[in-house]
């Protein structure tokens, strides 16, 4: 499918009040209607078989799940709205004197299909802005969470608190939501969400990690380069790496846990709190968002029991000592890319571009040239090449944030853009509560049993 840029002449959009709802309201009939279109055409189509094996095997390679947002492709990486990183990189506004895309720019292309005009990305920003004040409540409670808790569970309450403001939750008690209007209240659901998210993940920062001494929001400054500052770190290539890691982020097609788990709840007309909610609870898990925070752990282990200067001889056998410990390498393969992750490559880019002399950076570096290499020699290893957490901690690190456990909240942050965007479309598209089949261990030896004809 391809997009071109849209003129910007409707006098409907250029002097509405709500620049994004009116632009949706355009697309979601002509989407609503190529939907029905593709389901009358293509809806008896079988799209994959399924084995046993991924059916037990967490359901890889299982194409169950519509999600027009994003899609991941194991040769290309991550598209959002078909567009690739590169391509947002060079398309979307940056800030002054800025190289990154700006995410209130992304979130409109993942809303819309399109990449905006500098009117709508003003619109977005200025919305942003007057959505993301806390209310004084909203602080005190966010102050007074116990700092031992984890800051991914203090996220999650956080955003639990804040449902409390849910539009669509008061209008479907109300009874004044209809079926056609759900997308708008989770329009208003997202747009507030997201606004104020950066504010509550630096509160929690500044509240945990800094003796409560908060930070004021800057309104001058956009929404990624605002939650560099309210955490406390106020140089030009921070706000740089903030707006380059939470657009990099925002989405990663609908099969991972995080953006799973929001679009599971949210099928069952958990508004966006709750949903998101959910999958923050996911993306806390080892598996899904700690991932970085390992890298950056195993890197930092090979230089202390290695040295400054360790040669590629003496980091390809420390691979090997940890393959032989029935560990894994941090930060390599991936359970979708066969390439290197245009995310990596694109943080490589960037500390290029902006950072010297730094000695885990320059480690980083030296690891793409010789840790695939090693890989390959291993035949189990589909993937050897680095995937985007090889880098993304490095580069958090080198800015001044040093609280590893922390870095899962801006993860969660940037997921937000893609995952609250996603519930939006998936109730303009009226789609239903999501209820796979499941089945037992009985269930598969009756239906494959020495006594039964195997298909």
């Amino acid at each position: 499918m391809q997009h071109i840029y849209r003129s910007f002449n409707s006098k409907s959009i250029f002097h509405s009040s709500n620049l994004l709802k009116e632009r949706l309201r355009e697309i979601i009939p002509i989407k609503q209607a190529l939907l029905r279109d593709i389901r009358k055409q293509y809806g008896q189509k079988e799209i994959c078989k399924v084995t046993v094996d991924q059916a037990i095997g967490g359901m890889r390679n299982v194409f169950g799940l519509f999600y027009d947002i994003s899609l991941l492709d194991s040769k290309t990486g991550i598209t959002f709205r078909d567009y690739n990183i590169p391509e947002i990189q060079e398309y979307l506004q940056k800030a002054k004197n800025g190289n990154e895309p700006l995410p209130e720019a992304l979130f409109w292309l993942l809303l819309t299909g399109d990449f905006p005009s500098d009117q709508e990305f003003k619109f977005v920003q200025e919305e942003w802005k007057r959505r993301g004040e806390l209310d004084q409540e909203t602080v005190k409670f966010i102050t007074s969470l116990p700092k031992q808790l984890h800051p991914m569970t203090m996220l999650s309450q956080s955003v639990l608190y804040l449902q409390k403001n849910s539009t669509f939750q008061q209008a479907y008690e109300s009874g004044k939501a209809t079926k056609p209007q759900y997308w708008e209240y989770y329009y208003e659901d997202a747009m507030d969400l997201v606004a104020k998210i950066p504010r509550v993940a630096a509160l929690i920062y500044r509240h945990k990690y800094k003796n409560g001494n908060l930070i004021s929001s800057d309104n001058s400054l956009d929404w990624a380069a605002n939650y560099s500052h309210m955490m406390g770190f106020d140089q030009f290539n921070a706000y740089e790496l903030f707006r380059m890691y939470l657009s990099i982020h925002a989405d990663h097609e609908g099969g991972n846990v995080s953006a799973h788990a929001t679009h599971l709840v949210g099928s069952a007309l958990a508004d966006q709190y709750l949903s998101y909610s959910a999958g923050i609870n996911g993306l806390a898990g080892p598996l899904h968002g700690l991932a970085n925070q390992e890298v950056l752990k195993w890197l930092i282990e090979i230089r202390e029991k290695l040295g400054d200067k360790v040669s590629n001889e003496k980091i390809q056998e420390y691979v090997l000592n940890t393959i032989r410990e029935g560990r894994v390498v941090p930060g390599y393969g991936h359970a979708v890319l066969r390439y290197t992750d245009p995310r990596y490559i694109h943080q490589k880019n960037f500390a290029e571009r902006l950072i010297k002399d730094d000695p885990l950076v320059e480690l980083v570096k030296q690891c793409y040239h010789v840790i695939p290499p090693v890989l390959k020699t291993i035949g189990k290893i589909q993937n050897p090449w680095p995937n985007v957490d090889a880098h993304s901690g490095v580069l958090l690190n080198h800015y001044g944030l040093k609280e590893f456990e922390y870095y899962t909240v801006v993860f969660a942050v940037s997921r937000a853009l893609g995952c609250t965007a996603n519930l939006v479309w998936a109730r303009a598209f009226g789609l239903p509560i999501e209820r796979p089949g499941s089945i037992t261990m009985r269930w598969i030896e009756e239906k494959f049993g020495e006594n039964q004809s195997v298909k």
